[in-house]
């Protein structure tokens, strides 16, 4: 995987470039704000573009404005964009689309949960933190929400973070004919197709979400 990174913490941009490197992968620049950012992708055009939302000059929104960018102006290129905190605004457009992810940096420590979530991004899969997909999900009108039991709400997270019925299975403890069940009534009570296909069911469920007001 080709890769380029764009993170103005140089301790945490040479740590992923290491991280990137020492499991195989090809990092071809490693940029610290959004101006050499959009350089490195139009002279380089690598898979994935890592980027951080708060770059200079202003460390609010720039990474989220360069992941748009990239996604419109080479839509081949995958983005997986990194936060400190959970912050939504700006990103909702993007997250309904493929080949994009956004996690919390500490995700970063968990070398191989981190890797495998930027590969699954490459490919043209989603990756969505919990944390994020919590507070999309707790922002949903209260009237379709509010049908879903807790445990609903939880599948409804792990499906949007792009995991399977095996992995939702898993993640919770569950056997994976009971995780389809959940699925079933989380598609029904929000009036979204039952489509077998995991991606799809990914972009049902953020299509969903990215129609509500809060965002």
């Amino acid at each position: 995987m080709r890769v380029v990174i764009a993170e103005d913490q140089a301790l945490l941009r040479d740590g992923m470039s290491r991280l990137f490197g020492d499991h195989g992968h090809d990092v071809l620049a490693a940029v610290g704000d959004p101006d050499r950012l959009r350089a490195a992708v139009t002279r380089h055009r690598p898979d994935l573009a890592v980027v951080d939302v708060r770059m200079p000059p202003t460390f609010t929104n720039e990474g989220i404005a360069a992941a748009r960018w990239i996604r419109e102006t080479y839509p081949d290129v995958a983005v997986l964009v990194l936060s400190q905190h959970v912050e939504s605004a700006g990103a909702v457009e993007l997250v309904s689309q493929p080949a994009f992810g956004y996690l919390l940096k500490d995700r970063v420590l968990d070398v191989a949960e981190f890797l495998e979530a930027a590969e699954r991004v490459q490919r043209g899969g989603s990756a969505l933190d919990p944390q994020v997909v919590a507070r999309m999900v707790a922002a949903g009108p209260s009237g379709t929400l509010a049908k879903l039991s807790q445990r609903e709400r939880e599948v409804l997270s792990l499906m949007a973070e792009g995991l399977t019925n095996g992995g939702i299975a898993a993640r919770l403890v569950l056997t994976e004919r009971t995780v389809e069940s959940h699925v079933r009534a989380v598609l029904s009570k929000l009036d979204l197709p039952g489509n077998p296909d995991g991606h799809r069911r990914v972009q049902a469920v953020l299509s969903y979400l990215r129609t509500q007001p809060q965002y």
